[in-house]
């Protein structure tokens, strides 16, 4: 079956390259957006079969989105990708969300979460099922957000602040709004070198 599919990601290259997948199994991508509002709003104008939704986005995260659509009353699925395991994410499985992919598996899985949801199943990555998410060894890391640790690998390779909200696509005080919460979700000083103190001493790799 041609599946009609949305695609939203705050990652150029990510998109394009879900796109280029999705057109060489004969699928038709109807739109793409890279941030929640325009995805909400594509979703609507669209009616896709599928959409599939980065969880990290500007504006309104892919889980938000899933239940502002699931509130109208569409009969859109929408597929989650994620960088690690959320809860909350897991606790909407077969509510507002069909799908739950993680970014390292996606493209191997996408194939198969596609068929699953189809069939009326829900469907959740194998790395999900193993509960292999966050390193075992860094629980504190379970208190953070998607946002949040993905501003954490930045400050693990010695980003700026600026630097981040340039690659990120969101302002700096963004950035320092997020590296201020992860300070007190992990219980460390203030001070700037704090965070990649704390990187180092537990050798947290990304």
């Amino acid at each position: 079956m041609r599946l009609r599919i949305l695609l939203a990601d705050d990652h150029p290259l990510l998109l394009k390259g879900t796109q280029a997948y999705l057109n060489s199994k004969g699928h038709q991508v109807v739109a793409t957006a890279q941030d929640g509002i325009a995805a909400y709003y594509a979703i609507l104008k669209h009616q896709p079969h599928i959409a599939i939704l980065d969880f990290d986005m500007p504006k309104q995260n892919g889980l938000e989105v899933a239940k502002a659509i699931f509130a109208q009353g569409t009969k859109v699925k929408v597929i989650l990708l994620t960088l690690h395991q959320q809860e909350a994410i897991l606790s909407e499985l077969g509510h507002c969300i069909a799908g739950y992919l993680t970014k390292d598996t996606a493209l191997e899985e996408l194939d198969d979460c596609l068929n699953a949801v189809l069939s009326q199943k829900t469907y959740q990555s194998s790395t999900l099922k193993n509960n292999i998410h966050i390193p075992s060894q860094n629980p504190q890391l379970e208190k953070l957000t998607a946002s949040e640790l993905k501003i954490l690998k930045y400050i693990e390779q010695e980003y700026t602040s600026a630097q981040i909200a340039e690659e990120l696509f969101i302002s700096k005080r963004t950035v320092e709004k997020h590296r201020s919460n992860i300070i007190e979700k992990l219980n460390l000083d203030s001070q700037a070198h704090s965070l990649l103190l704390w990187l180092k001493q537990n050798k947290m790799s990304f």
